[in-house]
């Protein structure tokens, strides 16, 4: 039966916007513009006769149909790469298959591995984003990055870094304060629906606990609340690691300096019933000293 088959590169931008929720870094992903990676969805939209995304000014979701189609494409992406490894006469490439907690992978993992690439050349890294945890034996994934506390056995972990919270907005919105003072009852609250309790929680630790920390607006995801406080719509709370460039380029700022630290923090994870490769002990290594360099700029 002849197959009937929609066009490879719309269905790649869709699996990557659709894995990690942002047209943008989808972009950064595949080394394209966000503009081209919205042509590509709207092209397999206009191909199927179906809306994918739902499209908010801030953020975008997957519609039924795009829900649907998702983890069909990702599959079928993962299927082509694995068999094209296999048969491939590059072989003295490694492959280091890793997720990643999603806003950790968009705000500092994607940023870095460039550092990573230029140090070992001959590891290919293969990184997906989400905040499930890993079966280790059934999915092939090397080793994960958490975030929380962990408690599962069967599984070697490594601290990474701690979550400290700390609020952050653009300088912009600082200019137009009185004074340059900060007043949080008169500015919008953005929240991350994955930490729905973090401001109540940072107001009570900061001795503002009188605050109504639930008003304000609600985005799925940090890195979206970062995106939104760029923009000017409000206070984030930012997790110093993850908000470090945004810091150092200007783009926020953080004039409040009291910062929250969440009970566990970032792990590497890596499962205990097999030998961790050379690809994965040379990710481990590189993952820790970058992270201990930067928390040595953000505190």
């Amino acid at each position: 039966m002849k197959r009937v088959l929609a066009p490879l590169n719309p269905l790649r931008s869709f699996e990557a916007a659709a894995r990690l929720l942002s047209f943008t870094v989808a972009g950064e992903e595949l080394n394209v513009t966000q503009a081209a990676i919205s042509r590509q969805v709207r092209v397999l939209e206009e191909y199927l006769g179906q809306t994918l995304f739902n499209r908010q000014a801030q953020s975008i979701e997957l519609t039924a149909a795009g829900a649907r189609l998702y983890p069909a494409i990702s599959k079928a992406l993962d299927d082509m790469s694995r068999a094209t490894q296999e048969v491939s006469r590059r072989r003295s490439q490694e492959v280091l298959s890793i997720q990643a907690y999603s806003t950790f992978a968009q705000c500092w993992l994607i940023r870095r591995l460039s550092e990573f690439q230029e140090l070992h050349p001959d590891i290919d890294v293969r990184l997906s984003a989400s905040s499930a945890q890993v079966n280790f034996e059934q999915q092939g994934i090397d080793a994960a990055i958490y975030s929380g506390t962990i408690e599962a056995g069967g599984i070697q972990t490594d601290f990474l870094t701690p979550i400290e919270l700390v609020p952050v907005l653009s300088p912009a919105l600082l200019d137009r304060q009185p004074g340059g003072v900060v007043d949080l009852s008169r500015l919008k609250l953005l929240h991350s629906m994955s930490r729905p309790s973090g401001w109540n929680d940072w107001l009570r630790s900061a001795g503002l606990g009188h605050l109504d920390g639930s008003r304000g607006h609600k985005f799925e995801s940090s890195a979206l609340a970062f995106e939104a406080a760029i923009q000017g719509a409000g206070v984030a709370l930012g997790v110093k690691v993850l908000v470090e460039h945004y810091l150092a380029s200007g783009v926020l700022v953080a004039p409040i300096d009291h910062s929250l630290t969440l009970p566990g923090g970032y792990h590497l994870v890596s499962p205990l019933s097999r030998p961790a490769s050379r690809a994965l002990r040379l990710f481990r290594a590189w993952l820790l000293d970058a992270l201990s360099v930067s928390g040595q700029t953000v505190r």
